[in-house]
């Protein structure tokens, strides 16, 4: 009879066992890679480097010290000192010496330390590099990038804090890239340096450390993102947001607690401040009839300025239902206290605000 009991007590467990093996479990999606912008363009450095041995990179301790800011980290112990470049503090100096090896066949790479300190060298970015390539009639490219930090970041004061955008963007013959996220940034300075035209890219200082999911996509050594070709980030049908750099981000913040009380907000993230992607932004106000633009530079002549002009102009003004409204940072030069410095940074609630505003709510 025990045995009886224990044979029973075995086909039982058996059939529990069978029947575990035939359920389903649920199987959870493998996570993202998570990257941070930082390590995505030091990523895109060093392939680069590694692909074309005409790229070489220079700048204020972007070699023994691995970048201000850990861009170039372990780029000059891999490549040495010909290709990774210490220089002397001289904006001028030394992007006079990038621009004249991109003349000579080169493709350098140039860091500011901030763009703040790339007004040392205007003279070199704008007359030698912007204008070289249309005076000669096509014959002389000038193959450079001009990086580093742009705009505001936290407790530096008004002279390591302004956005260039509409400076650098003001002016033919330069390409302007603004990145956001880590795909942003990998693709952006990767067809940055392949370009035969001076590109610009201006980073975030405040970015840098932040990880974004890295599509698999982006991990490829061939992945490149079109200069010149917006983003959207978040479809809506209320109204347009757009923005560039870290403001993105707030956008989307925006846009989520919008979505809770029924608004939905189409996020475009520019990426490209010249050539302006305008045709994207017409499509989304003929569908969302209100436009936002959101930026942390200057109002007067900004880029939002600019993109509130093309669509006055352009096809897309005729479905507006109410007036774009810009919003910016504050028309003065970034005081160092935290709490002025906030209040002249556009902040989630500004956009918020804004976008009710021009809907009416």
């Amino acid at each position: 009879m025990a045995a009886g009991l224990v044979r029973s007590g075995l086909a039982g467990c058996g059939q529990q066992v069978s029947r575990l093996l035939r359920r389903r479990f649920h199987r959870s999606a493998p996570a993202a890679l998570q990257v941070t912008v930082r390590d995505a363009l030091n990523q895109a450095m060093d392939e680069e480097l590694e692909r074309d041995e005409k790229v070489f990179l220079l700048g204020e301790e972007v070699a023994q010290y691995d970048g201000a800011y850990k861009v170039s980290r372990g780029l000059w112990k891999k490549y040495g000192d010909k290709r990774i470049i210490d220089t002397p503090i001289s904006e001028m100096g030394f992007a006079g010496i990038a621009v004249g090896a991109a003349m000579a066949g080169l493709r350098p790479i140039c860091e500011f330390m901030t763009f703040n300190f790339s007004m040392q060298a205007i003279d070199q970015v704008i007359n030698s590099a912007a204008k070289t390539y249309y005076m000669s009639g096509g014959l002389q490219p000038v193959p450079i990038v001009f990086r580093g930090p742009n705009g505001a970041s936290a407790g530096v004061a008004a002279q390591h804090s302004q956005c260039f955008a509409a400076w650098y963007g003001h002016c033919p013959g330069l390409k302007v890239v603004s990145p956001w996220s880590s795909e942003d940034a990998k693709g952006l300075i990767k067809s940055a340096i392949r370009d035969d035209n001076p590109v610009v890219v201006l980073e975030n200082e405040l970015m840098y450390g932040v990880p974004f999911e890295f599509p698999e996509e982006a991990q490829s050594k061939d992945f490149l993102i079109p200069i010149g070709k917006a983003k959207i980030e978040r479809e809506g049908t209320h109204i347009t947001l757009v923005s560039h750099s870290r403001p993105v981000g707030h956008c989307m913040e925006a846009a989520a607690i919008l979505s809770k009380e029924g608004i939905e907000c189409e996020v475009i993230n520019l990426r490209t401040i010249r050539p302006m992607d305008i045709e994207t932004i017409e499509f989304s106000v003929m569908k969302t009839n209100h436009l936002v633009t959101v930026e942390g530079g200057w109002p007067q002549f900004g880029v939002g300025a600019e993109i509130c002009a093309r669509i006055m102009e352009g096809p897309a003004f005729n479905f507006l239902d109410a007036p774009a409204v810009r919003v910016t940072g504050a028309d003065v030069p970034m005081p160092y206290a935290k709490i002025l410095e906030e209040n002249c940074i556009p902040q989630v609630k500004d956009i918020i605000f804004a976008a009710k505003k021009t809907l009416n709510i």
